[in-house]
C-alpha cells in the first residue's frame, strides 16, 4: 500500500521536531542536521520538492542564553527566538552546502496566512524558491509573535504549509518510533501502530500531550496535523527522526513509523483554509432543522434556522456554526456581521430588507464558504 501510496509524491512537507534536532543538553545536534540534510539532498536528487517546517529556534537560543529549562515568558521566548533562528539557519545553511543546495528561511504568523492575499503570495514565493531549487526552512516567526497570532506549535503550522505548498505528504520527524496505543515513555505495553486508516476519538484519546522540555508540541498536536492534512487528501507519515536514513526508508515504501491515511471526505484547498487555518471570532447557533440541512444536504445557512448569534464579527467573518446543544459541527464565512445576523435571526430570508433596509443575500452562509466539521 504505501509505495503505492508514494508513487504519486511530488512534494514533500518535512516537520522536525525540536527533540530531533537537539541533544541531551538542549543545543542543536549537529551531526543529526547534517544526516537529515543529506537525506533530503538525496530526495532532490530523485527531484523530489521539499519543504522543511524546522522547530529548534528557541532551544538553540536557550542553550546560548544559559536556561536550563523552556523560556517561560514570551520575552524570554522571543529573546531566545532571536538568537536561535540565525544559529539554525548557519546550520542547515552549512548542512546543505556540499550536497549543492541552499537554504532559504521562511518566517510565518498566522495573519500571514489568515489573510488570503498573504496566504497566496506566500504560496507563490514557496513555488518560485522551490523552482530555483532551493530549499525552504519554514518556522514560526517567534522574535514577533504573541498568543494572540500563534499557531500554536510548529505541528499545526506543518499541517498548513502542507496545504498553503500543495504538498503531497507530510513526514513528520519526531523522537520516538511513530503513534503508540499509548505512551511507551510510561507503559512498557505500548505497541507501535505502523497504520491508522481514520482517526477517530479513541485515537486523539490515545495520543495524551506533550511531556517535553524543549518542544511544544506532544503526541495529541502531530495526530491533529495529520488530521488536517488528511481532510485536505494529504497522508502523513510519523516516525523517529534520529533514526539514520529514515527519510529515505519512509519515502522508498519501507514499513517504518505509522501511516496516517487521509480522509475519504476530503476538502478544497479554500475550504482547508476556512476551517483550518482561521480563527473563528464568534458563533452562530442554529436550530436542529438547520443543522440536519447543513450536514446530509450541504445547504447554505439560512436566517430562519439562526436561534441566536455569539459575539463580534464583521461582514465575511470566520465563525463557528454550532447545533442547539452548543456543539460546533460546521465553520463558515458570514455574509452579515454579528450585529446584522443576529437582527436576522429567525426570519425569512424576504425579511432582510425590511430588517435592515438593505441586502446582501439571501442566506447567513453560503454553502461554498460553508465547511462541515
Amino acid at each position: 500500500m504505501r509505495k503505492e501510496l508514494l508513487k504519486a509524491v511530488k512534494r514533500v512537507v518535512i516537520k522536525i521536531g525540536s527533540r530531533v534536532l537537539t541533544d541531551a543538553d538542549g543545543a542543536l545536534d549537529l551531526a543529526v542536521i547534517g544526516r537529515i540534510c543529506c537525506d533530503i539532498a538525496a530526495l532532490h536528487a530523485k527531484h523530489l520538492q521539499v519543504v522543511v517546517v524546522s522547530s529548534g529556534a528557541i532551544a538553540a537560543g536557550r542553550s546560548v542564553l544559559g536556561l536550563t529549562e523552556k523560556p517561560r515568558t514570551i520575552p524570554q521566548k522571543q529573546a531566545a527566538a532571536a538568537i536561535g533562528q540565525s544559529l539554525l539557519m548557519r546550520a542547515y545553511e552549512t548542512a546543505l552546502e556540499p550536497h549543492g543546495l541552499k537554504a532559504a528561511q521562511v518566517l510565518l504568523t498566522s495573519e500571514d496566512l489568515v489573510n488570503r492575499q498573504r496566504f497566496l503570495n506566500a504560496r507563490a514565493t514557496l513555488d518560485a524558491l522551490l523552482g530555483f531549487g532551493v530549499i525552504p526552512v519554514i518556522n514560526e516567526n517567534d522574535t514577533v509573535v504573541v498568543d494572540e497570532i500563534k499557531f500554536g506549535d510548529n505541528d499545526n503550522l506543518s499541517a498548513l504549509v502542507t496545504n498553503m505548498a500543495e504538498a503531497h505528504l507530510l513526514l513528520i520527524l519526531t523522537d520516538i518510533e511513530g503513534f503508540y496505543s499509548a505512551d511507551p515513555h510510561r507503559d512498557p505495553d505500548a505497541r507501535l501502530i505502523p497504520l491508522v486508516r481514520g482517526i477517530t476519538r479513541e485515537v486523539e484519546r490515545a495520543a495524551g500531550g506533550s511531556g517535553s522540555k524543549v518542544g511544544t508540541g506532544g503526541m495529541a498536536t502531530k495526530v491533529a496535523a495529520a488530521k488536517k492534512a488528511g481532510k485536505n487528501g494529504v497522508p502523513t507519515i510519523m516516525v523517529d527522526g534520529k533514526r539514520a536514513g529514515i527519510i529515505a526508508a519512509a519515502l522508498g515504501g519501507a514499513e517504518v513509523g505509522t501511516l496516517f491515511l487521509p480522509s475519504d471526505e476530503g476538502v478544497n484547498r479554500r475550504k482547508h483554509w476556512i476551517a483550518y487555518t482561521l480563527k473563528p471570532s464568534g458563533r452562530v447557533v442554529v436550530d436542529e432543522g438547520a443543522r440536519e440541512v447543513l450536514l446530509k444536504r450541504g445547504k447554505s445557512l439560512l436566517p430562519s434556522g439562526v436561534l441566536r448569534v455569539e459575539g463580534r464579527f464583521e461582514r465575511g467573518g470566520c465563525v463557528r456554526v454550532c447545533g442547539p446543544d452548543g456543539v460546533e459541527f460546521a465553520r463558515g464565512l458570514s455574509d452579515y456581521s454579528s450585529v446584522e445576523a443576529a437582527q436576522l435571526a429567525g426570519k425569512k430570508s424576504s425579511e432582510i430588507d425590511d430588517v435592515l433596509g438593505y441586502h446582501y443575500g439571501d442566506v447567513i452562509i453560503h454553502r461554498d464558504n460553508l465547511v462541515v466539521l
